[in-house]
């Protein structure tokens, strides 16, 4: 939980969700939750998303880097 935090290199590239301006913005909106590295952030996508398979897909993958 501790690696977006320390190790993780900070070179302005985008190399994990952490490099985002989505994470950053929520941060600054948030101090008091980014004061403590240990906090998760949890991200819901909706994009392919089939739970009553009411379309013509039977499944969805989501894959994050």
């Amino acid at each position: 939980m501790l690696w977006h935090d320390r190790d993780r290199v900070k070179d302005g590239i985008l190399r994990h969700l952490a490099d985002a301006t989505t994470w950053k913005d929520f941060d600054e909106q948030n101090p008091y939750f980014d004061s403590n590295p240990c906090n998760v952030r949890l991200g819901l996508s909706s994009d392919g998303f089939n739970p009553f398979r009411a379309m013509s897909t039977t499944h969805s993958t989501f894959l994050c880097c």
